[in-house]
């Protein structure tokens, strides 16, 4: 992964090449919509404080978990054993995101979403907590911190969620057999080149003309950077718009010509 001197460079070269987050300049009406209606969509949601409050509480949870990381490992470096805290602390995606996939969910009217990397269930959450008639499946390496993410959703009420612990390799073929045709994929596990490239690859013979699949960390490393310019110019792929901390891929029909934004969010 970059280290925090070249992470901040990239973000500076984003926010030099993005478009303004108001969506001025945009052209598109599609991706003007999308800023206006989900970018900048500021009301606070029932359900931000709840999945905050449960997010808050594990910073102070030192409970120590014995970690199989079948990944590249978290933003810090990775240990057999880590502290609840600490995986909160360095690896849950953060509020802004987080609340950024509840309004994708929700205004997308995602029914089926499918999400490829648990950790302790705060992204989930908030994907599940969009709309209660919707499905999430999520998927998560470690039983460890699949177990833990399993407590949150309890607390949290949240009966919507099927669960599928155990190596991507077994547990994907699996669920998207199970699962045909998801209205939203995230894709936040195995932050390498080769996997996120497989894993496109299987969502991609499932999905339909109107699914998102969001791509987390697409800036987290050079292979990433690499994984991301490969799904960018794949054929399939209409639409794509780079907001840093993630890409979001569409593939409607209704986009005649390929399109590539990178918007300030």
């Amino acid at each position: 992964m970059y280290s925090k001197s070249q992470l901040a460079l990239k973000w500076f070269q984003y926010y030099a090449l993005a478009s303004s987050g108001k969506g001025h300049g945009i052209h598109s009406p599609f991706v003007y919509e999308l800023i206006r209606e989900v970018f900048n969509d500021d009301r606070d949601y029932y359900a931000y404080k709840l999945i905050e409050t449960v997010k808050k509480n594990m910073l102070q949870d030192h409970r120590v978990l014995d970690i199989h990381d079948l990944g590249a490992g978290s933003k810090k470096k990775t240990h057999s054993k880590k502290k609840i805290s600490e995986i909160a602390r360095n690896v849950v995606s953060d509020q802004k995101f987080g609340r950024l996939l509840f309004r994708l969910a929700n205004f997308y009217r995602a029914r089926l979403i499918m999400e490829l990397g648990s950790s302790l269930g705060i992204s989930t959450a908030y994907l599940a907590s969009a709309d209660a008639a919707s499905r999430v499946v999520t998927m998560e390496g470690s039983p460890a911190i699949a177990g833990i993410a399993h407590e949150n959703f309890q607390k949290l009420k949240l009966s919507n969620i099927t669960q599928s612990t155990g190596d991507f390799e077994t547990t994907l073929p699996e669920q998207i057999e199970l699962n045909p045709t998801p209205d939203m994929v995230f894709i936040d596990g195995n932050h390498r080149k080769k996997p996120v490239l497989e894993y496109f690859e299987k969502f991609l013979n499932r999905i339909s003309d109107s699914s998102l699949i969001i791509i987390h960390d697409i800036h987290w490393s050079r292979e990433m950077e690499e994984a991301w310019e490969t799904i960018q110019a794949d054929p399939r792929v209409k639409m794509s718009i780079d907001i840093f901390s993630a890409g979001l891929v569409f593939f409607r029909n209704e986009f005649k010509v390929k399109q590539q934004f990178v918007i300030r969010f």
